[in-house]
Order: C-alpha cells, then sequence, then structure tokens
C-alpha cells in the first residue's frame, strides 16, 4: 500500500471514530466561550469559527459566547485610559462601559461575518437584546468596581428560537440590571448562565492554556477528565490558584446546574474543539459529575 493510499485510510479512520460522538450528540446544545488569543490570530480565529460551523453542520445546536478583553484593553489604551482590574475584574466606569460595549459590539459582529461566510446563518446578538442577560451588580472581595455584573436570569426562549430557526446565535456578554443600566459580564459568567439555563449537554471552555493541571509547572500532569469531587479536591489542596480558580468554580457549577460535561480547551491549538469532542482521547480537560461515566478510551 502506498503512502497516499495510507493517508486516505487514516482520513477514513478519523471520520469513522467521530461517528459515535456525532450520534450521541446529535441536536444538543453546546455552548462555546471563545476568547483568549484565539481571538486575537486571525488564523486561529477563523480555525474556531470552522470547528463551531462544522459542528452546527453535523447537527449539533452551538451557541458562541464571545469575550474580548484583549480587544478592549487595546482600545482603552489607544483612548488614554488606564485600565484597571481587581482580583481580575475590570473596574469599569460609565467612559469604560460606553467603549467596552463598543468593541464587543465591533466583535460580535465580525464573527457574524465569519460564520455566515462559511455558509450557515448566524445572528449575533447583546445580552440587552429582549433581556437576555439580566444582571445585579458583582462586587470584587467586597469592592465596587462600577458597571460589572452578575448574571442573575436569563430568557434561554431567544436562544432556542434562533435554534429552531437554524441561526448560530451569537452573544455578546453585556447585560442589563433592573433599572436597565447597562453592565459588563465577564464571558465565562456569561456562558456559564446560558449553558445552565439551557441545559446544555456541553460547555466548552477556550482558554491560553492547555487544561487543568496537578502541578502546573509539569506538563505531564495535565488531566483528561475530572470528577466534580476530584475537583473539589483539587481545590482544597492548593493545587488551584489564579484564573484557573474560578474559571473551575464556573464548570463545577454548571455541571451541578444540568450541564453535562464542562471541557477546557487551549485555544491557540488549531481545531481543538474538534479534536477534544470527536476523538477518543481528547486534548484538553473534561470535567463531568460524580455519576457521569467516563467517556475517553485509553
Amino acid at each position: 500500500m502506498d503512502n497516499n493510499m495510507q493517508k486516505y485510510l487514516d482520513k477514513a479512520e478519523v471520520l469513522i471514530e467521530a461517528l459515535p460522538y456525532i450520534q450521541r450528540f446529535n441536536r444538543k446544545v453546546i455552548v462555546v466561550k471563545y476568547g483568549g488569543s484565539a481571538m486575537v490570530d486571525e488564523t486561529l480565529k477563523e480555525r474556531v469559527i470552522q470547528d463551531v460551523t462544522l459542528l452546527k453542520l453535523v447537527g449539533f445546536k452551538p451557541v458562541i459566547v464571545h469575550g474580548g478583553g484583549k480587544e478592549i484593553s487595546r482600545w482603552v489604551g489607544k483612548v488614554g485610559m488606564e485600565p484597571r482590574f481587581v482580583n481580575g475584574l475590570r473596574v469599569t466606569d460609565e467612559a469604560t462601559m460606553e467603549l467596552a460595549e463598543m468593541v464587543l459590539g465591533k466583535v460580535n459582529k465580525e464573527l457574524v461575518q465569519f460564520v455566515e461566510g462559511l455558509g450557515v446563518r448566524a445572528i449575533g446578538i447583546s445580552g440587552k437584546d429582549g433581556g437576555l442577560l439580566r444582571v445585579t451588580k458583582k462586587l470584587a472581595g467586597g469592592e465596587d468596581i462600577g458597571y460589572v455584573g452578575e448574571v442573575k436570569d436569563v430568557n434561554a426562549a431567544i436562544l432556542w428560537d434562533l435554534l429552531e430557526k437554524d441561526f448560530l446565535p451569537i452573544v455578546c456578554p453585556i447585560g442589563l440590571d433592573d433599572k436597565n443600566d447597562t453592565y459588563n459580564i465577564n464571558a465565562d459568567d456569561a456562558a456559564c448562565a446560558i449553558a445552565r439555563a439551557m441545559h446544555a449537554e456541553k460547555l466548552a471552555f477556550l482558554t491560553d492554556i492547555e487544561g487543568v493541571y496537578k502541578d502546573p509547572k509539569d506538563p505531564e500532569t495535565l488531566i483528561s477528565e475530572l470528577k466534580v469531587s476530584e475537583a473539589r479536591e483539587l481545590m482544597e489542596q492548593g493545587y488551584i490558584g489564579g484564573g484557573m480558580l474560578p474559571k473551575l468554580n464556573n464548570c463545577i457549577d454548571a455541571i451541578e446546574n444540568g450541564v453535562s460535561r464542562v471541557h477546557i480547551l487551549d485555544g491557540r491549538i488549531p481545531h481543538c474543539l474538534l479534536l477534544e469532542i470527536f476523538t477518543n482521547k481528547g486534548i484538553g480537560t473534561a470535567i463531568l459529575d460524580d455519576e457521569g461515566s467516563r467517556f475517553y478510551n485509553g
């Protein structure tokens, strides 16, 4: 058998490996939180959108929730303002909120344009539209950090309507409080709230890290699958810190509120979403409840 024929057989094997995953998750909701370096690098951006578009075309019901922190920081510096953070959360005064909404809106429509360019109908919406995301003020360690919101309610009917009409929803993490004031929402929080409200089959976080490590200094300690009880144990023992701590808490919250499985993926790896969802081993960390069955082989 020549090398060319083997190459085609290898491709066929990949397709066969993906078949049970396509069958299992057909017509299921997959919420993808899109952020980090994959939003800045144009090539990676194209790969992510290709992944999500493929999920839709093979029968999944994807919903994208995007961030834009790097782009907001760039524009804050561009207009001569100084970005401030407290416990990893951006201090958002009125001027910063106005700028953030403008930048996130621009990012939202760029993503719509990418998806539409691949032949899939997409609609970009803000959490303000139809009262999709209702919020209360979020504090950082008891400190007021301005117009930063904590999601208290999701009008999931809007997203279900879009999915039923065969659109791919792309959500900008901006919401309204009870006084109809505008608030910026951490994209991880928004994605988690939407996944809970829709009882999503999967919630995938695209990040700038490979996944969850028992020892962040040792790449050999990457954990492929992690049950909620094991995640709590790692946090209690001090293995988890920094930005991974709130992310892992979001994952646990999602699992305990009806999401079947959460994935933490390195968005810098091309097609990481497809590799995690459609292959036996996966490449990131999958988090599942204590009663959930192990899904990967090996």
